[in-house]
């Protein structure tokens, strides 16, 4: 039997502030069941999580990716004139991809899927109310110290020296070049780093009202998390989430020896040939119809 896989349509989002954004819908060749916004980890294209979306398209989901300014098919221009940070991403850019992904679903069921960072920026970003469910892959807070021991020298490196170098020297993050995440807006790079530092992450450095905004989430939310993660600790984890004080939260910590797997990590759950992971752990967690 041919196996049908569904097509990416390309789609242009518009952001609040007239910015024009590169989104990829991919949607079910039968019947749909439900929507999904996967929203990025910091730095990752869009294109990074094709295998993802298009498994979600088989199973009903109608599945939209996006890339924030700045980032893969966003990117315009040279990279040290883009002012977008965090915020920037979160209210703007995202904010624009849930629009768009709730106005293509209509009445159907949306989840939020956030891969590390786009787990944490969830309470800023408008009209996530409008999100049934909430699934974090690999999300916690970025606070050094508490990163996995074998990283934390690295990190150190990144954010004592080269961060503040490259922002004063080059004035951007030339991250592939240094084989250290990848390449970042300025005011995105300063933002992320004054939060990296703090060990209350993003609520430490934004203040009461980031406090406040996560505190007024109420969507169910289940987290995902790996044994052998190579950037962040369950205590990252734990701590993230702990600020979702108002949600209710499930927390599953993986390793990849019981699902059979010899590594997972970081970015490993997206990859392609996880199907089998994602039909135990992210189909039942998906909002779905009958």
């Amino acid at each position: 039997m041919i196996r049908v896989m569904p097509d990416a349509e390309e789609h242009t989002l518009t952001a609040a502030d007239g910015v024009s954004l590169a989104g990829r819908i991919f949607a079910p060749s039968a019947a749909t069941r439900g929507a999904a916004l996967v929203a990025p980890a910091m730095a990752v294209p869009q294109t990074f999580y094709e295998p993802f979306t298009r498994w979600l398209a088989e199973q009903g989901v109608l599945a939209l990716t996006f890339d924030p300014r700045g980032i893969g098919g966003s990117r315009r221009g040279r990279l040290r004139d883009e002012r977008a940070d965090l915020l920037t991403w979160a209210e703007l850019d995202c904010g624009a991809a849930l629009r768009a992904l709730a106005e293509r679903a209509g009445s159907l069921p949306l989840t939020w899927i956030g891969h590390s960072l786009g787990g944490q920026i969830l309470p800023f970003v408008p009209g996530r109310e409008r999100a049934a469910k909430v699934v974090t892959v690999a999300c916690g807070s970025g606070y050094w110290r508490d990163n996995v021991p074998r990283y934390r020298h690295r990190v150190w490196l990144l954010w004592w020296v080269l961060a503040p170098l490259s922002l004063a020297l080059l004035g951007w993050y030339p991250g592939r070049r240094l084989r250290m995440l990848g390449d970042l807006p300025p005011a995105a790079m300063a933002q992320w780093r004054r939060w990296c530092l703090h060990p209350e992450y993003a609520v430490g450095v934004e203040g009461e009202r980031a406090r406040a905004l996560y505190a007024a989430v109420r969507t169910p939310i289940t987290s995902l998390s790996f044994t052998d993660d190579e950037y962040l600790s369950a205590r990252n984890i734990e701590a993230l989430h702990n600020q979702y004080t108002g949600a209710p939260r499930r927390m599953l910590r993986i390793a990849p020896a019981e699902r059979g797997l010899s590594r997972i990590g970081h970015l490993g759950f997206f990859r392609a040939g996880q199907e089998r992971l994602w039909q135990d752990l992210v189909l039942p967690e998906l909002a779905l119809t009958r």
